[in-house]
């Protein structure tokens, strides 16, 4: 928490607070874990993201006005991936205006309690053609390398429809496999088990469990699916200039 303080006063000598997050404040650091820090302005032209080193430390910032900041939340949040909205309930405020600071925590914790919105049709059906894709290309015998390379691919869609689908948040990375531990244990060691057996050259109990996993919200999806280009999408002159 010193050096996070003392990032703060050396770094963003302007800031009104700053909302420290991550493993290492969580107790659960490792030699490469780095501070996430996100610091707060009064006003900004712009947010931005920084990383640096400082007194060994490796740090993550995320410099935003309130405004900024939701509008990153906002998007992070129609993902289904509040990231930044978890950084900022999560963490612990330091800096001059820790009362505000903590009252934006406790407005974070509310949003992430309410749960992620319901599925739209649009979200769904690009999770259940992205899992189909996936899923035919393991049907077809290949060798034990691409199928790793696929289950790889698929492990991302297929956990957001676990988690959204149950009106769960997701994530990204490493804490996709903590939040399906949290949303059901039986079922995070069931897609361990199967992306595991993938990784080892046998994708049947991956294909099974993507099956399942689609058929309450209309099975697969390949016929049918269509994304229109936005209008402006197009470039005049030679392929290649």
């Amino acid at each position: 928490m010193m050096a996070a303080e003392a990032v703060l006063a050396e770094r963003f000598p302007q800031a009104i607070f700053a909302i420290v997050a991550g493993s290492i404040l969580r107790g659960e650091g490792t030699e490469s874990s780095d501070i996430d820090l996100v610091v707060l302005h009064e006003a900004l032209p712009a947010a931005w993201r920084e990383s640096f080193h400082f007194d060994g430390f490796p740090v993550e910032a995320f410099v935003h006005d309130f405004e900024t900041l939701n509008w990153f939340a906002d998007q992070d949040m129609a993902g289904g991936c509040p990231v930044l909205t978890d950084m900022v309930a999560g963490g612990v405020a330091i800096g001059p205006e820790r009362a505000r600071a903590e009252a934006l925590q406790a407005e974070a914790r509310q949003r992430l309690e309410r749960g992620p919105a319901p599925l739209t049709p649009e979200i769904r059906n690009g999770l259940r053609y992205q899992i189909t894709d996936l899923v035919d290309d393991l049907r077809d015998p290949r060798p034990a390398a691409e199928i790793r390379a696929i289950a790889a691919e698929l492990m991302r869609p297929l956990a957001d429809l676990m988690l959204l689908g149950r009106g769960r948040w997701s994530g990204r990375g490493k804490w996709l496999p903590r939040l399906l531990l949290r949303a059901d244990a039986a079922l995070a060691e069931r897609f361990d088990a199967a992306v595991r057996n993938a990784c080892a050259g046998q994708a049947a109990d991956l294909i099974r469990l993507a099956e399942d996993e689609l058929a309450p919200h209309g099975g697969p999806l390949f016929a049918g699916d269509r994304r229109t280009a936005p209008a402006g999408a197009r470039r005049p002159g030679r392929l290649v200039e």
